[in-house]
């Protein structure tokens, strides 16, 4: 086997939600330019479209619009993937939210959005695509599933965002708690635990404090597409056979450096 068919992805078929911008986007737009027909889906039609159709200029994308803070929706993307395809190699989990409140005022309906969506959603879309991730995986390259959490799943947040980081850390250990279960399966569970990135979630903490926040990283930059899309493709290649219950931060080093910092020496 050659190193570079260690990589490649080409031929498979992938789900990316929240796929029509950000990270998912990023995802999406490397599967794509590997050969990988990739399905998006967002809670927005127009978005969702918009960003297949530009997608599609490359290789083969297919929008697929529903709100996955819905359990209702989210079997509506499991029933319409199935309907289309007999075998799925790839899920990437990434569609979330985020809420951000002073202790005092945070609210229930926050909370629930964002646990909804980061965790719950996660779980039962990954349950009702079992059939077609199980007709896809082989004994020498699974069928994987890639779960987006998060640094703050690692890490406490400056800001007071409870729900999203608690989400984050529960996404992480849930993933870990499937592969185990889905190994016998052919099934390998993964996850990726962004730092900062030039996304949408993150665009207001960069247009005021972009120089600040990439020196507090000690790679001292913001992460790309190529980090992105990276790790993803690593995950779902056969480099990554024998690789499952991983949650890999994509950070420029910050989970690193904060348990370097916060380690106590024994003597």
């Amino acid at each position: 086997m050659s190193i570079s068919s260690l990589f490649d992805i080409k031929g498979k078929t992938a789900l990316v939600t929240g796929g029509s911008r950000g990270i998912g986007l990023m995802i999406a737009r490397g599967f794509v330019e590997a050969g990988v027909k990739t399905y998006i889906s967002s809670r927005k039609a127009e978005a969702c479209e918009r960003a297949a159709k530009e997608l599609s200029k490359i290789g083969e994308c297919i929008p697929l619009a529903h709100d996955l803070a819905s359990t209702a929706e989210v079997h509506k993307l499991a029933d319409e993937v199935k309907a289309r395809e007999k075998k799925l190699h790839i899920l990437i989990n990434n569609a979330g939210a985020a809420w951000a409140e002073p202790i005092d005022q945070y609210s229930e309906s926050g909370w629930d959005k964002v646990v909804d969506l980061n965790l719950k959603a996660v779980f039962t879309l990954t349950q009702a695509l079992l059939p077609v991730l199980r007709a896809a995986g082989t004994a020498d390259d699974p069928a994987r599933v890639v779960n987006v959490g998060s640094i703050d799943g690692f890490l406490s947040p400056t800001l007071e965002s409870y729900a999203y980081s608690a989400s984050k850390a529960g996404c992480h250990h849930l993933t870990q708690h499937l592969a185990k279960h889905l190994a016998a399966s052919h099934i390998n569970v993964n996850a990726i635990a962004p730092g900062p990135f030039d996304t949408k979630m993150l665009a207001p903490v960069l247009a005021t404090r972009r120089k600040e926040l990439e020196e507090s990283v000690p790679r001292q930059r913001i992460g790309n597409d190529d980090d992105m899309i990276g790790a993803a493709i690593f995950f779902c290649s056969r480099a990554s056979s024998y690789v499952t219950g991983a949650i890999l931060p994509v950070d420029g080093g910050i989970v690193a450096a904060a348990y370097t910092n916060n380690a106590v020496a024994i003597e």
